[in-house]
């Protein structure tokens, strides 16, 4: 490890705060430190109060901020004698040390401190810094870990044997830091759960972390359990109905629909083929907190029901009689040809859950090449799964949005209704996979992990079917299908309509929904809550226009191509309706140089041609969208081919 201490950066940071925010971010920039969240860093400063007399503060990375991105206001300020005198206390709960330290909070409107403040408090040096370092874990994780470790640092930090994070572990270190800690003494090594180092200054607190780990690291080279190398195994080789129907299964088992994502790279691949993976993967995480990511093990092959006997086994194990059983459906797959596929009520859970046992793999592989891989007792970990500040996180959480852990297929997505269906399924908290031929749908949401934009020509077959597999390999299935994309030609009499055209037409707006049907209805079919079907038709259906026969004609046999859906799928449970829009003026094939002749030859100004309608009311893409989401909804839920207008009232069409 090297340290990222720049001089330039560091001076944009002012005060004792600036630099506790700068180095936090350093530390919280390296992925082999802290993941998530994880970690906590801290500065003590003496400052002025509201009567103007002196007094001590500690700073605190507060709940719910990321080391990476976190700003001062990230930083609880507690009362350091508060603190200090919580840690003279005998015994303290959870409850009564989260409420002690709200209490001494001098802003109430700060974030609630880590559960690791009375360990900040009780180290003697302003900046304090704690992460959950790779190298280290993957040393403390096996038989002889403490030794290993004493023989490392010697007098340059004192060892500590686990105890679970908050009051207890502080209670511990009070005792253990002040006989043990000698002038040569940089840092502080906690077993199986990570590294304190500190400091006069901000910078000397995170270069003795980069020293610390450095050495970790040494230590590992020497001993050739560095170097990590995915050696042989065979290639991913899984339909997509595979996993959708293990995605079945895991939700079935968790209550409500879950997102997989697989991952089939050299590396899980090669993990997931070992001879010894029983062995390794189901002795416990590498450090306790990651049990709330991906449970205590892996499941190891498809069979979820194994998994869940043997979860509710773990419970009934540990639990005492006023817990709550969670779901007990795994978070993490391990199959040889699936590779590794992590698992979360939304996509951005799965992709922590992956992130998260990428590393364990690396822990694991380099604990293993030490001399054996072994995690803490299944005890410590349900004590952390179950811990009551963990508890009352998830039920702080409140209710989840109606699409939450569902995946959602939107063609022609880059623009136009298209767009505004992506943003409707995704503010009620589904995945959504957009397709598009224009190529700026790969970006079109930014990295979010909830949206995946793949460019694609609904009308090629083969593309089709590569953009299906895309989705569920990134998210495990299909709930929703919305056939959005279209083109509508240049307006054509029926007597000049050439062949060419009438085919271009009927190819994307009929022939590739056929398509898209066919290839999503084992997808739909294994849907948890059933797959529903939503086809953007138009109002040429009931009352076409002149010089519009190819869209017209293409949109009717669409049309009828739901309904006969509707009819043939009913029995699966899945829900095929189409929603007619009219005048949608917020669309790509709707210029300004357009609206205006159109406005002309209506002798209407073109704010009135928007309204032309019944209701006098523009129609726009999100209300549209607004309408599809709906009825991929539970207010839809008995409804099957239905066809409903948004188009303000149309008079030919009523």
């Amino acid at each position: 490890m090297r340290s990222l201490w720049d001089a330039a950066a560091a001076a944009t940071f002012a005060g004792p705060l600036g630099q506790r925010v700068y180095t936090s971010r350093l530390l919280g920039s390296d992925h082999s430190l802290v993941l998530h969240g994880g970690g906590n860093t801290s500065v003590k400063i003496r400052q002025p109060t509201l009567f103007g007399d002196d007094e001590d503060v500690l700073y605190v990375k507060g709940s719910g901020w990321d080391l990476a991105t976190i700003e001062p206001a990230g930083f609880a300020p507690v009362r350091l004698d508060r603190a200090l005198r919580l840690a003279t206390l005998d015994r303290l709960s959870d409850a009564q040390m989260v409420q002690e330290l709200r209490a001494a909070l001098i802003d109430p409107a700060a974030p609630t401190p880590s559960v690791e403040t009375i360990l900040h408090a009780l180290l003697p040096y302003p900046f304090v810094d704690h992460t959950h370092a790779d190298a280290l874990l993957a040393i403390t994780n096996t038989e002889d870990g403490f030794a290993r470790a004493r023989e490392i640092y010697g007098d340059t930090a004192v060892v500590v044997p686990y105890v679970m994070p908050g009051f207890d572990l502080a209670r511990v270190v009070a005792d253990r830091f002040p006989k043990d800690s000698t002038p040569e003494t940089v840092g502080l090594v906690l077993l199986n759960h990570g590294f304190f180092s500190f400091g006069q200054t901000a910078r000397e607190a995170y270069e003795r972390m980069v020293e610390l780990v450095t050495r970790a690291e040494t230590y590992l080279k020497t001993r050739g359990a560095w170097a990590l190398s995915p050696g042989g195994f065979c290639p991913a080789t899984v339909a997509r109905g595979e996993l959708a129907s293990l995605r079945r299964e895991v939700s079935e088992v968790a209550g409500s629909p879950m997102i997989l994502s697989t991952h089939s790279g050299p590396k899980e691949l090669a993990f997931a083929q070992r001879d010894d993976l029983h062995e390794i993967s189901q002795q416990g995480p590498v450090t306790p907190d990651h049990v709330i990511r991906t449970r205590r093990v892996a499941q190891v092959g498809r069979d979820v029901r194994r998994f869940k006997d043997g979860y509710e086994a773990y419970f009934r194990a540990h639990a005492g009689p006023s817990l709550q059983m969670l779901d007990p459906a795994p978070r993490v797959v391990l199959d040889p040809s699936l590779g590794l596929v992590t698992i979360g009520r939304t996509a951005a859970d799965a992709s922590i859950a992956f992130d998260v046992y990428s590393q364990t793999i690396d822990v694991v592989l380099r604990a293993t090449a030490l001399g054996g891989y072994r995690a803490l007792p299944a005890s410590d970990i349900f004590a952390v799964e179950y811990w009551d500040l963990e508890q009352a996180k998830l039920r702080r959480g409140g209710s989840a949005p109606v699409f939450t852990g569902e995946i959602a297929l939107v063609t022609g997505a880059a623009s136009g209704i298209g767009k505004a269906c992506a943003e409707a399924l995704q503010r009620r908290g589904a995945a959504v996979v957009g397709l598009d031929v224009n190529p700026r749908i790969r970006d079109l949401f930014g990295q979010r992990s909830d949206f995946l934009g793949l460019e694609c020509d609904v009308s090629q077959p083969d593309t089709v079917d590569r953009a299906l597999d895309a989705a569920v390999s990134a998210f495990g299935g299909l709930d929703m299908l919305v056939l959005n994309a279209g083109i509508f030609p240049a307006s054509t009499r029926v007597d000049g309509l050439s062949l060419t055209e009438w085919r271009r037409v009927m190819d994307v707006n009929l022939d590739a929904n056929m398509v898209l049907l066919r290839s999503a209805y084992p997808l739909l079919k294994r849907a948890p809550r059933y797959g529903r079907v939503v086809v953007i038709g138009s109002k040429n259906v009931p009352a076409p226009g002149p010089g519009a026969a190819a869209y017209s004609a293409s949109k009717a046999a669409v049309n009828q191509l739901a309904r006969v859906a509707a009819l043939e799928w009913g029995g699966d449970g899945i829900r095929v309706n189409i929603v007619h829009p009219n005048a949608v003026f917020d669309t790509g094939i709707w210029t300004d140089d357009v609206l205006r002749s159109r406005a002309v030859n209506y002798g209407l100004s073109v704010e009135e041609y928007r309204r032309n309608n019944v209701l006098g009311v523009e129609v726009t893409s999100r209300d549209v969208a607004e309408m599809v989401a709906e009825m991929c909804g539970p207010v839809f839920s008995r409804t099957t081919a239905a066809q409903v207008p948004v188009d303000g009232g149309n008079e030919r069409v009523i």
